[in-house]
């Protein structure tokens, strides 16, 4: 029987074991390391978007500021294993976890301005008949924003605004 020296793609190693096969009948194999995130692994994927490097990539790239479809038709892979992997990942996080967190401490500055531009926008959350909006005033000379509120496009929005 010949043998097959099979190091781990991760960590190199090459305290490897056989560990069954996949549904498609491809060898799996697992790495007795335990310092490892993932232990099992194929030596040959049949799709693109399985390779560990094409995951890593979907990451980076949207992490980047590349949408789902942008990540999709560079990788030539599926939409839908860009969202399952963006899913699945723990390296994503908000953008100011810092100001989220409250860690960084806020500063109010009180700011007196003459023209005031109140202006909306809206976008849609799921689907069109989810609207919300987004309302804000601008002072119009600095072009500063001086207060903004996201919900409903009612009266009580802009009152929220406006005080």
């Amino acid at each position: 029987m010949p043998h097959i020296e099979v190091n781990w793609p991760q960590c190199s190693e090459n305290d490897v074991i056989k560990f069954g096969r996949n549904a498609s009948g491809s060898q799996r194999y697992k790495c007795k390391n335990t310092d490892c995130d993932k232990d099992t692994f194929l030596l040959n994927y049949k799709r693109p978007g399985d390779l560990p490097e094409t995951k890593e990539k979907i990451i980076d790239m949207s992490m980047n500021g590349s949408g789902i479809r942008d990540i999709a038709r560079v990788l030539k892979i599926s939409t839908n294993t860009v969202m399952k992997e963006l899913k699945k990942a723990r390296r994503l996080d908000s953008v100011n976890t810092q100001l989220l967190n409250g860690a960084e401490e806020r500063k109010v500055e009180l700011v007196c301005a003459n023209d005031i531009e109140l202006d909306e926008m809206w976008s849609f959350v799921g689907h069109k008949k989810n609207q919300r909006w987004l309302w804000h005033a601008i002072d119009h000379s600095t072009g500063k924003i001086l207060a903004y509120h996201f919900g409903r496009r009612k009266d009580e929005a802009l009152i929220v605004l406006k005080f």
